[in-house]
């Protein structure tokens, strides 16, 4: 089997850092992004904060955050991969179409359809206001022009098995070209659920020549029988504090490191060897 690539998901997006161990500036980002590397993570998928005091929960497009975060991280890990979030709530993309410009990452987040984002609560009520993840095609379009032209390969995030299907319909109309790279993202409450058995069916439906696949795994200690699936159907891999704060005995890690050291062990014992940077990058056709 081919050797496995592992990706660290670094923060998240609105994960409170007063309540939870997750880094915002741009020393804690390349310090964690540190820990990853030397755990056995190439790539690392990366969001912006904003900064300054009491600011870190919240997202920011401002390029020049954008620019310092990812130099930081390169800074930290001269060869790393960098794979910049672009999502993004609403029709205005010029936020992520400016921190794409002004970063120029190797890999960018592609969010290949809309989602009714939805969580319901043990007392039987939202856990919070009902919401469209919304991706329409003319914005995809327009965020896969964006990528083409700073060189960023795109990662198909797809949270549904519908949107799986969707990325082969945008390879057939010219809108994607081979190789495509698919990430199944498993165990948001309202999309595909974290269940190994539902993997082997996602990688038969996806398309395309020289193409590749991983799993976004969400959840708590249960999600590690989806990464071992994974690995085991020849898939790369990620995780970090944006999808657990679990390891797969259940302890809660106190920072990214850990997760990926689980993660590369999950993969050593399913016959793989962890991809270097460089054969990061062939893999995932960057």
């Amino acid at each position: 089997m081919s050797k496995v690539v592992i990706t660290c998901a670094l923060t998240g997006v609105l994960t409170d850092p007063e309540r939870c161990s997750v880094p915002v500036t741009p020393a804690q980002m390349a310090a964690e992004a540190k820990r990853a590397y030397d755990a056995g993570a190439t790539v690392m998928h990366v969001h912006y904060r904003q900064q300054g005091e009491g600011m870190g929960r919240f997202p920011s497009w401002e390029p020049e955050v954008a620019v310092e975060i990812s130099d930081a991280i390169r800074a930290a890990c001269p060869d790393v991969v960098i794979n910049m979030t672009t999502g993004v709530l609403g029709p205005d993309v010029s936020g992520p179409l400016a921190c794409l410009k002004a970063v120029k990452p190797e890999l960018a987040a592609m969010n290949a359809g809309s989602l009714n984002y939805l969580k319901a609560t043990s007392k039987g009520s939202w856990a919070w206001p009902p919401m469209v993840f919304d991706n329409p095609v003319s914005k995809i379009e327009t965020m896969l022009e964006a990528m083409h032209e700073v060189g960023a390969h795109p990662e198909f995030e797809c949270f549904d098995v519908g949107i799986v299907r969707s990325v082969g319909l945008y390879r057939q109309v010219g809108l994607a070209q081979d190789p495509l790279h698919y990430n199944f993202v498993m165990g948001v409450a309202s999309g595909m659920p974290a269940d190994p058995a539902l993997l082997e069916l996602l990688v038969g439906y996806r398309v395309g020549e020289g193409g590749s696949w991983q799993v976004t795994a969400i959840g708590r200690e249960d999600v590690w029988p989806l990464h071992r699936k994974a690995a085991e159907l020849g898939g790369h891999l990620r995780t970090g504090l944006e999808d657990t704060f679990y390891l797969p005995d259940g302890s809660k890690p106190g920072s990214n490191g850990p997760l990926i050291e689980a993660l590369a062990a999950t993969a050593r014992e399913a016959g793989r060897e962890v991809a270097s940077a460089s054969e990061a990058r062939a893999l995932l056709g960057c």
